[in-house]
Formats: C-alpha cells, structure tokens, sequence
C-alpha cells in the first residue's frame, strides 16, 4: 500500500447549516453530490466553474439528530457525543491552496479570524483558522503568494 493524498475528512456536528456556511465563506467550497443516507449531512466541493462543485468532495459533514440517531448509528457505528471537543486527538487538517489575496478578502470580509506563520527554511506560508466545531483548519500557500499578497495590501 502506499497513501497518496488526502480523500477526505468527516466532521460529526448538531449544526449542519453553520458548518456549511463557514466552509462555503472560508474555504470557497459548494455542497455538490451525497449518497442518500439515514441522517443529515452535506458533502462539500471545491467551487469549480460557474460555482459548481469540482473534484472530490473533501469535506463530509455528518449530521447528529440526538432525537433521531438511528440511520446515523446504523451506518457509521454508536459514538460518544463530544460536543465543543473540537480536534481532539487530531490536531488539523491542511489543504495546499493557491490565492491568498482572495482567502484575506474572504476571511476579513465574512470576520472569520485567522493567525499565519512561515514555515522556516521551507517556501511556505500558512493560515490557520477554526471551522464552527472546533476544527484547526492549516492553508498551506507557496511563499511567493505572500509576498504578492502583502504588495496588494499595501
């Protein structure tokens, strides 16, 4: 066997529509195909053109219905609710992304807070931000986009 990439993630959460919201404003994602399960959820995309979804979709949300967690348990196994636990064990999920102008725009635009950092003797800068669960999200940029994002700033 040998991993190649990242397929996707799954975030389990009581507020689908926020978690759809925030990756839709943050991220630029769109809600785009998802099998017909027994319980709430989205599946969300990379926007390709005209804003429909490209690719796969790299983020799973998975609806928790605590008055209904029959299909959800059926198909994904009983779990223990971990409200406001956010990453726990895992610490972040990094994406490698381009147009870090437009992720400033949309970030400061919407009042998402984020933090950055360079990574040393690496080219790469990072922005790192939390999904409405807790989630660390890690926006992984070649440092050339800093560079000409700071000159826009200017």
């Amino acid at each position: 066997m040998q991993v190649r990439t990242l397929d996707h993630y799954s975030i389990r959460t009581s507020d689908v529509e926020e978690s759809i919201r925030f990756y839709r404003l943050a991220l630029n994602m769109v809600t785009g195909p998802r099998p017909p399960f027994r319980f709430p959820g989205a599946w969300l995309y990379p926007a390709g053109v005209n804003g429909e979804p490209a690719g796969n979709a790299l983020v799973h949300i998975v609806g928790v219905d605590p008055q209904d967690t029959e299909g959800l348990t059926d198909y994904l196994g009983a779990k223990e609710s971990r409200e406001g636990g956010g990453t726990g064990k895992l610490d972040h999920v990094a994406f490698r992304v381009t147009g870090l102008a437009g992720t400033y725009a949309a970030l400061k635009s919407h009042g998402i807070p984020f933090r950055e950092r360079r990574v040393p003797e690496m080219d790469l800068h990072q922005v790192f931000l939390e999904d409405p669960n807790g989630i660390t999200i890690e926006l992984n940029y070649a440092a050339a986009e800093d560079l000409a994002a700071s000159m826009q700033s200017a």
